[in-house]
């Protein structure tokens, strides 16, 4: 049985940039504070100092300090003098303010059903949670997925974005493109979606594992 490609996770640590646990400031609960808030993110995404940035847009420094830090209402000329020294549409910088943060929460047992490709050879669906038009720009569909009966009948999937399962009882052989890999309680497979991929054989039923897709939100 193939194994398929493995990254170590000392090798995968070079690729993430975020920290997970870092904490943001408090969002702004004034209009002038989420305009402050929105120009010295955009300032610093760009490497400027105030200083830069006033020359950008011949504004003092004292005045662009007033502005990030919410003391005062910037006018439409000066946001319009920030947009173009920023790259940013005027709007960008109201964004903190107008846009909601949503969260799903789902109790035990509550997950709604879905009908999917799957369905009717033995898998059930329970989608645990959906958040749309989220500000982060990508879709993630979690999915508690149990197959519960056997079938001679093993549909394959091909979508888009990225696919994370978590085994949490029974047993299969799940495969992605070439590779085949044998899955218990515990074990984790990461991988594009792109590729055909689905289970391959039912070793020990009933079978319940995690499923959380990922793909860019269609804006």
């Amino acid at each position: 049985m193939a194994s398929g490609t493995k990254q170590s996770a000392k090798g995968a640590q070079t690729l993430l940039v975020q920290d997970p646990h870092a904490v943001r400031e408090a969002r702004a609960n004034t209009l002038e504070m989420a305009i402050g808030h929105e120009v010295r993110t955009y300032r610093r995404k760009l490497g400027l100092t105030v200083i830069d940035l006033g020359v950008a847009t011949g504004m003092s420094v004292g005045m662009l300090s007033k502005i990030e830090n919410g003391n005062i209402s910037p006018s439409l000329g000066t946001l319009q003098a920030l947009s173009r020294a920023l790259g940013v549409p005027v709007t960008a910088f109201f964004r903190s303010f107008e846009e909601p943060r949503g969260a799903s929460f789902v109790k035990a047992g509550q997950g709604v059903d879905i009908e999917r490709r799957g369905t009717r050879a033995g898998h059930h669906y329970s989608l645990l949670g959906l958040v749309e038009n989220n500000t982060s720009g990508v879709m993630v569909e979690p999915y508690l997925i149990t197959l519960n009966a056997e079938s001679d009948v093993f549909p394959t999937f091909q979508h888009e974005g990225m696919e994370f399962l978590y085994m949490l009882k029974g047993e299969i052989v799940y495969r992605h493109a070439e590779s085949l890999y044998h899955m218990q309680p515990g074990d984790s497979l990461f991988f594009d979606a792109d590729a055909p991929h689905g289970p391959e054989e039912l070793i020990k039923l009933p079978a319940r594992y995690l499923s959380i897709i990922s793909y860019p939100q269609q804006r």
